[in-house]
């Protein structure tokens, strides 16, 4: 977890960047350090908060990418970035500035070879050479304290309608994300991507802007099976009337899902359009080049981390979908039916807390699949009685003798939580497990309870 692994490097973030002066107008420097200083803040709150990652073996595979890149680009990056993995679902990087990127767990369980992860890194490289997170700092600073800007604000404020959507245009691009970049410096980091990745002799492989055009509704996926007989493997009975909706009005009403991706918002929506990235640098396609497969075990590290963040930010439809995907893949990992049975207690948890829909967490239609949509509403309306009796069959299931020790424990202080027991024995299990298996990753679900 960040706030353990980077406590040295948050603790001298604030140090190492101290707001330059760059502006003589007192009005515009104060605003230029706010939004500096909020920068910074935002990076320590989510070290601090988990929001970062650490594994090994990932980060070392990354940082040989990028020290491959340093090393023949001498003249543009004087010394390597600080690295640092995000423990973000989406399929994307990002340039922070003051020589500092960070890579998605959601790319690195996306990427299929070395060459498409060194296109991205070469592309983050590139927005920190150009200073483009630091310039994009300046410009807000100068157009906040600018005279067009109060006089479009007071003009705002003095109109009688529409006043939240003129706010949201003339606030656009205020604070620090950590994803948004102006869309026309975005085909200028790509060019000089192909000139680093050039350079340092890795192949060139435009065809992954043409993935990244669905990279965002894996969810509209289709199951190879039904639903229902994904469970039927664990001997758990689905009833066809769980997956149809009982209530009336327009949340029931017949959905036409289909597979097209036309009309839908690009991946990586802060970018120009996948296919125009892509026909603007086909001409740079390495010739006969072989392209390095991402090895399988970290590719495989990548795909449980992504999986077990979904199950820790709450969201079990979702979380057991991707399970599903998997296993449409062939991926007989035991582990996989570990996060099934902890996707069906996390839910029953849920509903006894009265926050079944929060952990449903419900997609629009038109980014799920028809399958998506029936896991989704079978969530909501099968009984509670099936959700325990569910939990308790899963509890004898065949696959935990293939378990190690960390998921047993974790499967034990399941069962603390979901007992009618007081808080303090819940605090002791979850104490127990981070004792017992400090450097688990399931510490992460453990925590919060040990502290309660």
């Amino acid at each position: 977890m960040s706030h353990i692994y980077y406590q040295r490097q948050k603790d001298s973030l604030k140090k190492a960047w101290s707001c330059p002066s760059q502006f003589k107008e007192k009005e515009t420097q104060r605003k230029y350090k706010e939004i500096w200083d909020g920068r910074t803040d935002f990076i320590t709150e989510a070290i601090e908060n988990d929001g970062y990652v650490f594994e090994g073996d990932i980060y070392n595979y990354l940082d040989g990418v990028i020290t491959q890149l340093v090393r023949a680009n001498p003249r543009l990056i004087a010394q390597k970035p600080f690295l640092m993995i995000d423990r973000s679902t989406s399929v994307n990087a990002y340039a922070s500035g003051n020589n500092m990127i960070a890579v998605n767990i959601g790319l690195l369980a996306f990427v299929k070879t070395r060459e498409e992860l060194a296109l991205v890194l070469a592309h983050e490289l590139a927005h920190n050479i150009m200073m483009h997170p630091e310039n994009g700092m300046k410009n807000r600073a100068e157009w906040l304290t600018s005279d067009e800007y109060k006089q479009s604000l007071n003009a705002v404020l003095d109109s009688k309608y529409e006043r939240l959507t003129r706010l949201k245009k003339v606030f656009e691009g205020y604070s620090f994300d950590r994803s948004r970049h102006q869309r026309y410096h975005e085909g200028d980091a790509d060019s000089l991507a192909l000139i680093l990745l050039k350079n340092s002799h890795i192949a060139i492989d435009p065809s992954f802007f043409l993935r990244l055009d669905s990279a965002d509704i894996q969810y509209r996926q289709p199951l190879k099976k039904n639903v229902k007989d994904y469970f039927a493997a664990y001997h758990l009975n689905v009833e066809e009337s769980w997956m149809v909706k009982r209530t009336k009005g327009l949340s029931a009403k017949n959905y036409s899902f289909n597979t097209s991706t036309t009309g839908l918002a690009d991946s990586l929506k802060t970018h120009p359009d996948c296919q125009e990235r892509y026909d603007k640098t086909k001409s740079q396609q390495s010739a006969n080049s072989a392209f390095t497969p991402v090895p399988t075990p970290l590719r495989d590290k990548s795909m449980k981390m992504m999986i077990w963040s979904i199950y820790c930010n709450g969201n079990m439809t979702a979380c057991l979908y991707r399970v599903l995907l998997e296993k449409d893949k062939g991926n007989t990992d035991p582990w996989y039916d570990f996060m099934f049975n902890n996707v069906m207690s996390g839910l029953y948890y849920a509903d006894k807390k009265l926050s079944r829909f929060n952990a449903i967490t419900v997609k629009p239609k038109e980014y799920i699949s028809k399958n998506y949509y029936e896991l989704e509403t079978m969530f909501e309306q099968m009984p509670r009685q099936k959700l325990e009796e569910f939990h308790n069959t899963l509890q004898q299931a065949a696959f935990w003798s293939s378990m190690t020790p960390p998921e047993q424990g974790f499967k034990s202080l399941m069962s603390t939580l979901l007992t009618d027991s007081d808080d303090s024995d819940k605090q002791k299990a979850a104490k127990a497990f981070t004792t017992n298996y400090p450097r688990s990753l399931y510490c992460e679900f453990a925590t919060p309870f040990s502290k309660k």
